[in-house]
C-alpha cells in the first residue's frame, strides 16, 4: 500500500503558480486552501510577487526552506518540468500539477508527461495529475482545487478520470443537498491512480461509498487486488465510459468475435465486488443510496404510498428487477387493520389513502419495519393538498434512525417536495423524484451486500498435477518452424498436459499414414486439414466426418487436400488431422483471450458452428477464479438448461466441465506467452467430457524462448 498520509494529511502546502489575479487558476487554488481553512503552513510561489491573499509570497520554492509535504502547481506546461525538479530539490513529498499540456494533446505532450514522471521517480516524490482539477479533503479542511464551489461535508468519495465532471458533479450535489468526504481528479493518471486512491479511502472511516468515473483502469491486476479488499470494507461504485468494440480481435477465434473491449471490465468488475452503473444518473442514484444509514440484508420489499398509482408502478418495477414484494405476517395486516382508515390498502403495497398526513406514515412505517419478512421500505409519497412534505420527511428520518432496516423514499414531484427531500438527503436516508430509480437503487444495494458476502468467501482453486514441460516443448517446436499458431495436434498435446480431456487427435502426412491412424484409433473417423492459415476449416470443406473405411479415408485425404489447394493456395499444409468419430453430446465452447489490462478473459456458453450467431456466452477472468465462480459462470447461459437435462435428457457432468474450465483457466495464467485458445466443441456427456477442436495461438515472447 503506497504512503499517501503526507497527501491526505500534509502539514504544509505550496502554491507554485499562486496569483493575486482573480480568474487565474493559480488565485482559485491559493483561495479554495485558504478558505477551506486548512491548518498547516500555506506558500505561495511567484516570483513577481511579494505577497497573494495576505500570506508572504516566494521566488522559488527552494527559497521557502522549510518542509513541504504538498505542491500544486499550476504554471505553464513548458515550464512545469523546471518547477517539479526544484520541487524536488526542496525535498517535496507530493505534487498535484493541474496543468494541461500533456499527453492529451499529442507526441509533444507525451514527452513532457514522460520526462515529469522519470523526474518524480528520481526525487521519490507521488504525482497527482497532471491534467487535473485536483484535491478536496472535506474532514481535514483540504480544497487544493481551482473549483468555484465547495461541497457539503459528509461520506462519499468521488474519484473522476474527467475534470469537468467531477466540477459538475460537485455543484449538482450541493443543490440536492449531498455532502462528500473527498473529491478526487486523476486527470492523466501520470503516477496515482483509481487504485491508490480506492485503497486509501477504503481505510477512512469519514467514508461509506466510493464513486468513481473511469474511462480505464491504470493497472489491471493491481485493480483486481485493491477493489476486492476494498468492496468487503464498503461499497466501490463505478461508471465505466468508453464500451466500444474496437479492440476486439475477432480474426482467430470466436472468443475474440464474442469478447469486445468492454466484456474483461465487466468480469473484473464483477469478480472483485465493485458494482458498475451505466449512466451518471444512476452512479449518484447509489451515491445516496449508499450514504444511508444501513446497508440491507435481503431482496424482501415492502411499500407505503398515499396513491394508488406510483404503488402499482413500483410493484411492477420490484419483481421485474427480480425483488420480492414481501407477504405480511397475520399480526402486522392485524396492526395495520385497527389503526388505517376502512378504505386503506392493507397489504403489500400500502395505500394510506390520499388525505394521509405525518401520522399515518408514521404509524404505517413503524408497523412494517417490525415485520421479520421485511429486508427494505420504500415510502411514495405524492404531494396532495393535505400531505405534509416536511413534517413527514423529519418523522421518517427519526424511525429510519431507529431502525437497523434501511428505509428509501420517493418524493413524487418538484416545488411542494423540495423541501422534504432535502431533509431526508441531509440526513442520509436516500429519497427519489421517481419509484424506478428508487427500486434500482434497493436491487444494487441488495446485490453489493451478495457481493460482498461471496467475496468474503471467495477460494481459490486447489492446486492440480500439471506436464509444463510438455508445453514448452511444443511451444519449442512451434516456435522453431516460425509458427505462432499451433496446429491441431500440438494444441491437444498442450491441453492434455494440463488434465483436459480430449478426443485423440494424430497428424498424418500422406493418404497411407491417414489409413494407418485410422485403423489403429478405430472408424468411423474424421479428417481435418491442419494449417496454421486455415482457422475455420470447415469454410473452405477441409473436414470430412463419419468415415467407415479404409478406401473413404484415402478418398477424403486427396479431397481435402485439393478443397485447401483451391481456396487457400498459399496456405502451407502441414498433413490432415486424424480423430475417431465421438458419439453425440451437448456441444459446448470455452475460450480464453488476453486482455491486455486484466489478463486472460474466458468464455463458456453453447459452442459448435453457431456460437457467433447464438452468443450464448457469459465471461470471467482467469485470475483468482474458484469453483463457486465458473458455476456462475455457466448458470449465467442458456447452456445452464441443457446441462441439467432438458426435456427429458439426461444431465450432463456438470463437475467434470467445472475441473475442465478450471484447468484451462490454470494453463492460460501459467503461461501468458498463450494469446488466445478455444476449445469448440467440447462435447458434454451424462459422465465427463472431450475436447474434439482446439485452436492456441502464442505470442512473440515465445520468440525470446520459453
Amino acid at each position: 500500500m503506497a504512503d499517501l498520509e503526507a497527501f491526505f494529511n500534509p502539514r504544509s502546502i505550496c502554491i507554485i503558480g499562486a496569483s493575486r489575479h482573480k480568474g487565474k487558476i493559480g488565485n482559485s487554488v491559493l483561495r479554495n486552501i485558504i478558505n477551506a481553512g486548512f491548518h498547516g503552513d500555506i506558500y505561495p510561489i511567484n516570483p513577481k510577487s511579494r505577497e497573494i491573499a495576505g500570506k508572504k509570497c516566494y521566488p522559488s520554492v527552494l527559497d521557502v526552506n522549510r518542509p513541504i509535504d504538498l505542491a500544486v502547481i499550476t504554471v505553464p506546461a513548458e515550464t512545469v518540468i523546471e518547477v517539479a525538479g526544484e520541487c524536488g530539490r526542496a525535498g517535496v513529498k507530493f505534487l498535484i500539477v493541474i496543468t494541461a499540456g500533456f499527453k492529451e494533446i499529442g507526441p509533444e505532450g507525451l514527452e513532457r508527461e514522460k520526462k515529469l514522471k522519470k523526474l518524480c521517480r528520481k526525487y521519490s516524490m507521488r504525482l497527482l495529475g497532471p491534467n487535473c482539477v485536483g484535491f478536496i479533503d472535506m474532514h481535514r479542511s483540504l480544497n487544493a482545487t481551482f473549483s468555484a464551489v465547495t461541497p457539503l461535508k459528509g461520506n462519499i468519495v468521488f474519484i473522476s478520470q474527467s475534470g469537468a465532471m467531477l466540477v459538475s458533479i460537485l455543484d449538482w450535489s450541493k443543490s440536492l443537498g449531498l455532502g462528500f468526504s473527498h473529491f478526487i481528479s486523476l486527470g492523466n493518471k501520470a503516477d496515482l491512480d483509481e487504485a491508490d486512491f480506492i485503497e486509501q479511502v477504503a481505510e477512512d472511516p469519514h467514508t461509506k461509498a466510493i464513486l468513481c468515473y473511469l474511462e480505464d483502469v491504470a493497472e489491471g491486476r493491481r485493480f483486481l487486488e485493491v477493489s476486492s479488499k476494498a468492496s468487503l470494507k464498503k461499497p466501490v461504485v463505478i461508471f465505466k465510459s468508453g464500451i466500444s468494440q474496437a479492440g476486439a480481435k475477432a480474426a482467430s477465434s470466436h472468443t475474440g468475435a464474442l469478447a469486445g473491449s468492454d466484456r474483461a471490465y465487466d468480469a473484473a468488475f464483477k469478480q472483485c465486488g465493485v458494482i458498475r452503473v451505466e449512466t451518471m444518473s444512476e452512479l449518484f442514484d447509489l451515491a445516496i443510496a449508499f450514504s444511508g444509514k444501513t446497508l440491507t440484508q435481503g431482496r424482501g420489499v415492502a411499500i407505503i404510498t398515499n396513491s394508488g398509482g406510483p404503488g402499482i408502478v413500483a410493484a411492477d418495477c420490484v419483481e421485474a428487477k427480480g425483488l420480492k414484494m414481501v407477504r405480511f405476517s397475520k399480526k402486522t395486516i392485524s396492526k395495520l387493520r385497527t389503526n388505517l382508515p376502512a378504505e386503506a390498502s392493507l397489504y403489500n403495497p400500502v395505500d394510506v389513502l390520499g388525505d394521509a398526513r405525518k401520522d399515518r406514515f408514521e404509524f404505517s412505517l413503524r408497523t412494517i419495519l417490525a415485520d421479520e419478512s421485511v429486508n427494505n421500505v420504500l415510502v411514495l409519497i405524492t404531494p396532495l393538498d393535505v400531505t405534509e412534505p416536511v413534517e413527514t420527511a423529519k418523522a421518517i428520518v427519526n424511525i429510519a434512525n431507529d431502525s437497523s432496516k434501511p428505509v428509501f423514499v420517493c418524493f413524487l414531484g418538484g416545488e411542494q417536495v423540495k423541501e422534504g427531500a432535502r431533509i431526508l438527503t441531509r440526513n442520509s436516508i436516500p429519497c427519489y423524484s421517481f419509484p424506478e430509480p428508487a427500486v434500482n437503487a434497493i436491487l444494487k444495494v441488495a446485490a453489493y451486500t451478495e457481493l460482498r458476502n461471496k467475496i468474503d468467501r471467495k477460494q481459490v482453486i486447489k492446486s492440480f498435477k500439471v506436464d509444463a514441460k510438455t508445453v514448452k516443448a511444443v511451444f519449442f517446436d512451434a516456435v522453431r518452424e516460425h509458427r505462432l499458431t499451433l496446429l491441431g495436434n500440438e494444441a491437444a498435446a498442450v491441453a492434455e498436459a494440463y488434465g483436459i480431456p480430449v478426443a485423440p487427435v494424430e497428424l498424418a502426412r500422406t493418404a497411407r499414414e491417414a489409413e494407418q491412424i485410422s485403423s489403429r484409433l478405430g472408424f468411423p473417423v474424421v479428417l481435418k486439414v491442419s494449417s496454421p492459415k486455415i482457422i475455420h476449416k470447415s469454410d473452405i470443406h477441409g473436414v470430412r466426418l463419419n468415415l467407415k473405411s479404409a478406401e473413404e479415408v484415402r478418398k477424403a485425404f486427396r479431397d481435402i487436400l485439393d478443397s485447401a489447394g483451391y481456396y487457400l493456395p498459399e496456405a502451407p499444409i502441414y498433413g490432415v488431422e486424424v480423430q475417431p468419430m465421438v458419439p453425440e453430446g451437448t456441444e459446448l465452447i470455452i475460450g480464453m483471450n488476453r486482455d491486455v489490462q486484466f489478463g486472460p478473459l474466458l468464455a463458456f456458453g453453447l459452442g459448435g458452428i453457431y456460437v457467433n450467431l447464438l452468443k450464448d456466452v457469459s465471461f470471467r477472468l482467469a485470475e483468482k477464479l474458484d469453483e463457486e465462480e465458473i458455476r456462475d459462470m455457466i448458470k449465467e447461459t442458456r447452456a445452464y438448461s441443457l446441462l441439467r437435462g432438458y426435456r427429458g435428457e439426461k444431465p450432463r457432468d456438470m463437475d467434470k466441465i467445472i475441473k475442465i474450465i478450471a484447468r484451462f483457466a490454470k494453463l492460460a495464467n501459467d503461461f501468458p506467452e498463450i494469446l488466445d485458445m478455444e476449445i469448440n466443441p467440447l462435447i458434454a456427456y451424462e459422465k465427463g467430457a472431450a475436447a474434439l477442436d482446439i485452436k492456441m495461438n502464442i505470442s512473440e515472447l515465445c520468440k525470446g524462448g520459453v
